[in-house]
């Protein structure tokens, strides 16, 4: 199986401010880590997107959401996920993750 490699907007948002977590960004998590092969890179979507509603930081769900359907989830198995997560990692978590869900999934609608 091969990975491809996973875009990261590090550098701009933290280039000249932060170059060492920019590098880590660049090569360890999306160059090292998230191309190995022991996980699928859907699981691993699937992972982050569940560590992250866990942790109560909606702040980076746009970006691993995004990324999550690129690597295969559908929007139900996200939504499945989040509402399976309400259970285990409260339901305000959850509640804040389906609005950050919807907000994705509302910015890729086609324009008519």
């Amino acid at each position: 199986m091969s990975h491809r490699l996973i875009p990261s907007s590090a550098r701009e948002s933290f280039g000249g401010v932060a170059d060492a977590f920019v590098d880590y960004t660049e090569q360890v998590l999306f160059g090292d880590l998230w191309r190995r092969e022991q996980l699928s890179l859907r699981d691993r979507s699937l992972l982050t997107v569940s560590a992250l509603v866990a942790g109560g930081t909606p702040e980076q769900l746009p970006f691993h959401l995004r990324l999550a359907q690129e690597n295969g989830l559908s929007r139900e198995e996200l939504a499945e996920a989040i509402t399976h997560l309400a259970f285990y990692a409260g339901w305000p978590r959850a509640a804040n993750a389906l609005t950050v869900l919807r907000q994705v999934l509302e910015s890729q609608q086609p324009v008519e």
